[in-house]
């Protein structure tokens, strides 16, 4: 696999039917479900799940999405997603990369970059990363590389 940077968390996924458009191909907005998905369960596998944001009334929650579509995926195509976080103030704000690609010819099909900042559950509100967080997300944080959207 040509992945943009070394060691990604992945998962593999299969275009379903109700990922398809009108258009005949996977919806921009399954891409993002699948993005979604795919940071779940990396901060699963970092110890991070919703029972331990929720004892910490913290969670980290989208501020923005930067995504560039460069090929289309079609039902049945077997994809994988791979993230890694690249970025952290250790205080409030966290950034992750993203890439999709189809294994059976290669293609890159998404590239993209998600800033999350930490927030209080019981009040929405931006709050300091707690250590747990700092811990956590801190043991995948890569060096800082260039973005290639």
């Amino acid at each position: 696999m040509n992945w943009d940077l070394p060691t990604p968390f992945t998962i593999d996924l299969k275009v379903a039917a109700d990922d398809i458009d009108g258009l005949g191909h996977a919806n921009n907005a399954a891409y993002v479900t699948w993005m979604e998905r795919c940071a779940w369960r990396h901060s699963q596998s970092l110890g991070l799940d919703l029972v331990e944001y929720r004892r910490l009334d913290r969670a980290m929650a989208v501020l923005r999405h930067e995504i560039d579509y460069l090929a289309s995926a079609y039902e049945d195509d077997e994809l994988q997603i791979g993230t890694w976080i690249v970025e952290s103030d250790h205080r409030l704000k966290m950034t992750r990369r993203f890439q999709l690609i189809r294994p059976a010819d290669a293609t890159t099909l998404l590239r993209a970059q998600t800033t999350f900042v930490c927030i209080e559950l019981s009040t929405g509100k931006p709050r300091r990363m707690p250590a747990e967080f700092v811990e956590g997300y801190g043991a995948a944080l890569l060096e800082p590389y260039p973005l290639q959207l």
